[in-house]
């Protein structure tokens, strides 16, 4: 909604259930993690996540879906995620599937390896298979760290036998998975969120958990992923449906997040449903498919801003909500920009209101990619017209508020008096909200990011020495 002149810019609401911020595993699901020592420092690399074993003792599979990173040196995990969806559902072209198993290997990204890379990827998969017997095409994979080097296969080896026998259905199995996620992460990620939906006669209804685990807080500018991340339900919903959900959903939050700019070679996420929670199957369309997608997009938004707040070096989370943009598209990409420029992230950092910074940002912005329109909810055509395209802007109509502290109002002619020193203060928080009108329309969105330090440029400039 477009927000009349004089009115103060606060902060957003988001229609979305609340979260929690701990690792709380669904129905049908176990998981684990622990040392294999791919990572020098001894540190917990080695996470896996399995569906239960029915009755005929064979692990159940689950609906899966995923997003996977357009870096062009995609990583050897990813495109074998993907080779893995599409043969256990031909039709997917690599998107959902079904899968029994996880594994996520931390302290080598096994990207821009070539063919022996590869190789090594599809002999992790066999390890996993063998370790949870079930199909090798039914497990997924994930790999984080540095890029252009080899996995260790006969680490990974040994720490997957030994792993593996701790699954448990426990809570605490799902928070060791998220330790051993981690890279440079300072801070384990976690969120889940519990919703009713009705059971299979339409009478009582059922308690459904969606939960995730993520890490990431380096090379973060996601395009049509996260970083890595595995969210799970114990929902009954069919892999291609389980897409439709968690597509726009990562339209709306992930990609939405930016620390430093860079797109990964590895970012992916996972959605898996169990179906253990025993309600009745959620079709598309439905008034149940709202519901189990805005529990998914509740948990991806709160992963995001876990990420964002915890950018290397990072001291300030910065969230831009923009509201009164021709569409939701244009908002959402006004936003982006803001929280992507490094001279905002710098002025932030520096507890500086230079609303010039946030201005300028704003009138470079330029909307999402086609594939990424058309997930968030724009028609083929008009993603295709519009990708890449200038947002629309008026600098007459645009206001922009730092902090609580109304900066620049267009509509009354431009830069706004305002205490300096009263803004600096309400900046030197943990999170900043940064806010704009553009006075265009009724178009809202936001975006999630973190301020430039020093500590995250030494960081970076002695990443692999």
């Amino acid at each position: 909604m477009t927000i009349a002149a004089g009115t103060p810019l606060s902060a957003l609401s988001t229609d979305l259930p609340p979260v929690e911020r701990r690792a709380a595993i669904p129905e049908g699901f176990v998981a684990t993690g622990g040392v294999a020592g791919i990572k020098a420092s001894g540190r917990p690399d080695l996470a896996i996540v399995a569906t239960v074993t029915g009755a005929d003792g064979r692990r159940v599979p689950a609906a899966a879906a995923a997003v996977f990173t357009p870096n062009a040196f995609a990583a050897a995990p990813v495109r074998l995620s993907q080779a893995h969806l599409a043969a256990t559902e031909p039709d997917s072209g690599g998107r959902y599937g079904w899968a029994t198993g996880i594994v996520s290997t931390s302290g080598c990204a096994n990207a821009a390896t070539g063919a022996a890379g590869d190789a090594d990827q599809a002999e992790v998969a066999a390890m996993l298979a063998e370790a949870l017997d079930t199909p090798e095409d039914q497990t997924l994979l994930l790999s984080t760290g540095i890029i252009g080097t080899r996995l260790p296969l006969p680490i990974v080896r040994s720490g997957i036998a030994a792993v593996a026998p701790t699954l448990t259905p426990g809570d605490d199995g799902l928070a060791a998975a998220a330790e051993a996620l981690r890279t440079t992460d300072s801070l384990v990620k976690a969120a889940t969120t519990t919703i009713t939906l009705p059971d299979p006669d339409g009478l009582a209804v059922r308690s459904v958990r969606v939960t995730g685990i993520a890490k990431g807080v380096g090379m973060i500018h996601p395009r049509m992923a996260t970083m890595l991340s595995i969210v799970l339900t114990d929902a009954t919903v069919d892999p291609a449906t389980l897409h439709g959900l968690l597509r726009p959903a990562a339209a709306r939050t992930w990609d939405q997040l930016s620390v430093d700019g860079d797109t990964s070679t590895n970012d992916t996420v996972f959605l898996l449903a169990s179906g253990s929670a025993g309600a009745a199957p959620v079709v598309a369309g439905t008034h149940e498919a709202t519901e189990l997608g805005r529990a998914i997009e509740a948990v991806a938004r709160d992963l995001a801003r876990q990420q964002a707040a915890d950018g290397e070096g990072a001291t300030t989370l910065i969230t831009t909500q923009v509201s009164g943009a021709v569409d939701d598209a244009d908002a959402r990409a006004v936003a982006r920009a803001v929280i992507s420029s490094s001279l905002v992230k710098a002025a932030v950092h520096g507890r500086d209101p230079n609303w010039g910074r946030v201005a300028g940002a704003a009138g470079n912005a330029r909307l999402a990619d086609e594939a990424v329109l058309a997930a968030a909810g724009l028609t083929a055509s008009a993603a295709r017209s519009r990708a890449g395209t200038a947002a629309e802007l008026d600098p007459d109509r645009l206001r922009i508020a730092i902090a609580g502290h109304l900066v620049f109002d267009g509509t009354g002619g431009g830069p706004v008096t305002f205490d300096r020193v009263a803004a600096r203060a309400a900046m030197d928080a943990p999170e900043l909200l940064i806010r704009l009108d553009l006075g265009m329309g009724d178009g809202s969105g936001e975006a999630f990011g973190c301020d430039l330090t020093e500590t995250y440029v030494i960081e970076n400039s002695e990443y692999t020495t």
